[in-house]
């Protein structure tokens, strides 16, 4: 029976924004067949998720090693043949999942797929414009969208993957704030994806998130350079299919 593993990486979490994820979770309606297993790795030397968390499979790190490696170590965990990222502060609407998963056989070769998230303020649901067509996005496409913006466009805190692809490309980035989008764009650099039009999540925005811009971004400049090398090294490292126009690298 196909299953999918739910990742979520956890650090002094906010018990009510937690409690909403897991009913998230608990309330998806799969496609027939499939399963769901949700891995919940918890950051730091002070564990305290455990029960805020039922029926996940929870384990803590027992120390502060970072988002990039408490994902990792979930993803070390996965059984599925799918992973879907989860924040620990954001929501899966009920057929979140079920609309993503068949974007798989539908467009066979794709390596990604995401769904059109709302942002969630202070309760409010508030829609999120995309900067690139839904539907098929060829690979490249949210390469050069970073280049000319110094941005992730997709949403990638909603990504949903085939976990061997992801564990093909690393896994999560060792970056102190970009670890998602260091992994999406260098995965969407090779392969097709699938934004899938429909809201599939809640992103919820609040002054306690590590990426608030009120939170100061002390090494933002290290890792746009990061995400821009593996870029160019993607490019010029024989990494792309046959198929794929090759561009030349931008100077950095």
């Amino acid at each position: 029976m196909p299953l999918i593993s739910i990742i979520t990486a956890v650090r002094r979490p906010i018990p009510d924004y937690l409690r909403q994820a897991a009913a998230g979770v608990t309330a998806q309606r799969l496609p027939p067949g499939w399963e769901l297993e949700w891995l919940v790795q918890e950051d730091g030397d002070a564990p305290a998720a455990r029960d805020l968390c039922p029926g996940a499979l929870y384990e803590a790190n027992g120390a502060q090693l970072g988002t990039g490696t408490t994902r990792n170590f979930a993803l070390s965990r996965a059984r599925g043949e799918l992973v879907a990222v989860l924040d620990y502060d954001d929501v899966l609407l009920p057929d979140g999942l079920a609309t993503l998963i068949p974007a798989f056989d539908e467009h066979p070769g794709i390596g990604w797929t995401i769904g059109q998230a709302d942002d969630l303020i202070d309760g409010r649901r508030v829609p999120y414009p995309l900067a690139y067509p839904c539907g098929l996005v060829p690979a490249g496409t949210i390469g050069r969208l970073y280049e000319e913006t110094g941005l992730c466009q997709a949403a990638c805190a909603g990504l949903v993957a085939p976990t061997d692809l992801i564990r093909a490309f690393g896994g999560w980035g060792a970056l102190p704030r970009a670890q998602d989008v260091a992994l999406f764009i260098a995965l969407s650099e090779v392969f097709d994806g699938y934004q899938e039009p429909s809201v599939t999540w809640l992103y919820r925005k609040h002054p306690d998130q590590s990426t608030h811009p009120t939170k100061p971004d002390t090494w933002g400049r290290h890792q746009d350079r990061f995400i821009r090398h593996r870029l160019n090294a993607i490019r010029i490292g024989n990494l792309l299919p046959p198929t794929t126009a090759r561009t030349h690298p931008q100077p950095l």
